[in-house]
């Protein structure tokens, strides 16, 4: 296993997060020897960093986490997310407060390393979001009192080391609050069918635009950790699971499938499975600090660290793939 640096905090990550999220689904939807004997061979392959949230299964993911991760030998990472709703009567810090709460005792912890905004980031009010979570607007994180003020002060309590924050929504939005400096980490969407968090593409291509998140992160030494780099399972196979949600607009199952068809006509089957392939295509991108893998069985963990092993993709392959984009429209 690899390293990367995790932007301003001094420490380093491996390659690979184990991510205990639904669309992967190990953490929630297999039973109790598969979790344990997958979350050993994590940790034993060099694997430093789980990353999960009070949503993932409405709190299952953390408590099967925690009769679990608590115990093992090796020194490990954990991050947690929280949402908040500002139409409530009940203040942002208590909510916030209330669910950190809720979180470090379902994971059985008395702190975490990382601590997430899961809300989207929009710039109009009104906007509907497609995550399921309430649109936040810069303001509410960025002012006196706002979110970015209650973490401050809860991480000067110890319940956390670093602050993080869910870089979806408008990518303006996001950028306004990761110039701030005053998050120390991104879940960024980047993947094979949209790489605009990253790259220049075509003006024919179609998408959600994430552009400018890279740079803005880089910036500001803000560490990315990347995610949905298997789009919610399009990518990896042609099998449906029912867990396909897709996240962002200007898309559909119809339409990421149409756009796996056009990438792997280009790109072939040189690089390994096409999880593997999506996966080395994120770690060909340098800015990326860790990429956050769902996983549904314990050989999609080997499937990964394979795919690790190899490396990102070779300079061709990205060539072949940029070419791809042109056809997207």
């Amino acid at each position: 296993m690899k390293y990367r640096a995790f932007g301003k905090t001094g420490i380093q990550v491996s390659e690979i997060v184990f991510g205990c999220g639904y669309v992967g689904g190990l953490m929630l939807h297999q039973d109790e020897d598969t979790r344990q004997a997958t979350i050993e061979m994590a940790l034993e392959q060099g694997i430093n960093w789980f990353d999960t949230a009070a949503s993932y299964g409405k709190g299952a993911s953390e408590k099967n986490l925690g009769r679990i991760l608590p115990h093992m030998p090796q020194r490990h990472h954990l991050s947690t997310k929280f949402s908040v709703e500002p139409s409530r009567p009940e203040s942002l810090e208590s909510q916030i407060r209330r669910s950190l709460e809720a979180s470090l005792s379902r994971l059985q912890m008395d702190s975490v390393e990382l601590f997430q905004l899961h809300n989207p980031l929009l710039r109009r009010v009104g906007k509907t979001s497609d995550t399921g979570f309430q649109g936040l607007q810069p303001k509410d994180i960025l002012k006196t009192n706002g979110v970015l003020d209650i973490l401050n002060r809860l991480k000067e309590e110890g319940f956390f080391r670093w602050i993080g924050m869910t870089a979806l929504g408008d990518a303006d939005a996001c950028i306004e609050v990761i110039r701030s400096n005053g998050f120390d980490s991104a879940q960024v969407y980047y993947n094979l069918l949209n790489p605009s968090a990253g790259m220049a593409l075509p003006e024919s291509w179609t998408g959600h635009p994430f552009d400018g998140l890279f740079k803005a992160c880089s910036d500001a030494n803000t560490a990315v950790m990347n995610i949905r780099v298997f789009a919610a399972g399009v990518i990896p196979t042609d099998v449906r699971h029912g867990r396909e949600i897709v996240i962002t607009n200007d898309s559909s199952i119809p339409e990421e499938e149409r756009r796996v068809n056009r990438v792997f006509k280009a790109i072939g089957n040189a690089y390994g499975t096409r999880a593997q392939t999506a996966l080395r295509f994120s770690l060909a991108h340098e800015t990326i600090a860790c990429v956050v893998v769902g996983l549904a069985e314990i050989e999609h963990l080997q499937e990964a660290l394979e795919a690790e092993s190899q490396g990102g993709l070779p300079e061709e392959a990205l060539s072949e793939v940029s070419k791809a984009y042109a056809s997207f429209s």
